[in-house]
């Protein structure tokens, strides 16, 4: 059970590679803005977010504040009919792949669910950690 976050603006693309996320026994979120994202993550940080390529370029480093499970990934993607947008050079090493929806969804869930096996194979598993535990 690997938690996913999926961020973009295309609503319809976003349920059905949720749909098809749940199918496979993860757990999807959908975000339809990065500050929406954040905000959800973080009661419970996501171990793959998988943002359209689009706001990442919009939004720059600020997609490196997004909260992640520890050993988790970051995956960009862009429907086929898109431009390919820029990326800074610190957003570019810190993804782990750039896809091309709903042309690669295969790829998205097989990568899903190899970041899913490697976190649970190095104890990097997320833990329930109860609300009034979290404030310091």
């Amino acid at each position: 059970m690997t938690h996913v976050m999926l961020v973009g603006r295309d609503a319809a693309l976003l349920e059905g590679l949720a749909q098809s996320l749940a199918a496979q026994g993860h757990v999807p979120r959908v975000a339809r803005t990065l500050a929406e994202a954040r905000e959800l993550s973080r009661a419970t940080p996501p171990l793959v977010l998988v943002v359209d390529r689009a706001l990442a370029s919009d939004a720059g480093a600020d997609l490196l504040t997004t909260p992640l499970a520890s050993g988790g990934a970051r995956l960009l993607y862009r429907t086929a009919s898109a431009p390919l947008a820029p990326l800074l050079p610190a957003l570019q090493r810190a993804v782990l792949a750039d896809l091309t929806l709903p042309l690669e969804r295969h790829r998205l869930v097989a990568l899903v669910q190899s970041v899913g096996e490697r976190a649970r194979l190095s104890g990097r598993t997320p833990r329930q950690t109860p609300p009034e535990s979290r404030t310091l």
